[in-house]
């Protein structure tokens, strides 16, 4: 088994959203909590700082260039190097209080929000978003606890989705000429010694990799829900991966340093004792992954 290793250890908080640029060899991830977003160059092998100071939950590549973005205000059109500017703070009257999103085989994006409140039993629930290639936001999905990653299947059919607080990924029929979703089953629930399914992917076989946050793995769930393997981390809090590199093999691991959603730790879990994270990884098992699609959203609208 090929060891994981460190690429960069830059103590994030709350690293999230690894996503590959095939145009650049370019890893991209965000620290959620710290505010910063960072690159990572094939050719260099050095990362650096891009931004910091601007909330980056979940992110996805605009064809033309630049990023859509979603944090806990809403989604916002990003060039790369200026300021932000926010498209939507809602989305069929409901706020856009968003985690992660990701772009579909059409140039649209879906998002998730949340308003999970451990300390409030009746705390209201999530929706699943889409916007249009227009701009334009629906709620296409309900009754979400804490959103999380997203993946497509490989066949275009099937979009995987992960409630972190119900600890389940769920699996709808997705339709790609109008974006639809229909027939939201489970794929997969979690025991909470497990820990709590976080981001997402699906590699060009059709199987889906999640990261456990409290379960210090990812694993490869095959298109019926079953684990096929288990690749274990040094950090309690793993959260995201993504597929990369020139051949698609590479696999780049984000965790986060930060004890967070402590009330959902498995029995007898002391943050205290172990190591949360904060580094990003690398991993290359000879399994290929899958590009990410892009956006193709229209900037025309926008708040400010």
């Amino acid at each position: 088994m090929p060891e994981l290793s460190v690429l960069a250890d830059c103590g994030d908080l709350c690293g999230e959203g690894p996503l590959w640029d095939r145009r650049t060899n370019t890893l991209f991830w965000t620290d959620i909590t710290g505010k910063r977003f960072y690159s990572w160059n094939w050719s260099t092998r050095e990362h650096k700082l891009i931004q910091s100071g601007f909330e980056i939950a979940g992110y996805a590549f605009q064809e033309a260039g630049g990023f859509v973005v979603v944090n806990t205000q809403g989604v916002w059109y990003w060039d790369g190097t200026g300021k932000p500017r926010l498209a939507m703070a809602e989305a069929d009257g409901t706020k856009c209080q968003m985690n992660d999103c990701i772009a579909d085989p059409m140039g649209r994006l879906f998002a998730g929000s949340w308003f999970y409140d451990p300390s409030c039993a009746d705390y209201p629930l999530g929706y699943l978003i889409r916007v249009d290639t227009d701009g334009t936001a629906h709620v296409v999905d309900e009754g979400i606890h804490f959103a999380n990653g997203l993946a497509f299947s490989p066949d275009r059919r099937t979009l995987y989705f992960s409630d972190s607080v119900a600890r389940i990924v769920y699996a709808y029929d997705y339709r790609r000429k109008d974006g639809s979703l229909a027939n939201r089953r489970m794929l997969r629930r979690f025991a909470p010694e497990q820990g709590l399914p976080d981001g997402l992917t699906v590699d060009a076989e059709g199987f889906v990799w999640c990261a456990l946050w409290f379960g210090a793995a990812v694993v490869r769930l095959d298109p019926d829900g079953k684990v096929e393997r288990k690749i274990e981390t040094p950090a309690t809090q793993t959260s995201s991966l993504a597929f990369g590199g020139p051949n698609w093999t590479d696999m780049f691991i984000t965790t986060a340093a930060l004890p967070d959603s402590l009330s959902l730790a498995p029995p007898g879990y002391q943050p205290g004792k172990v190591y949360s994270g904060g580094r990003l990884y690398h991993l290359n098992l000879g399994i290929p992954g899958r590009e990410e699609y892009r956006c193709r959203i229209s900037q025309a609208g926008g708040v400010a």
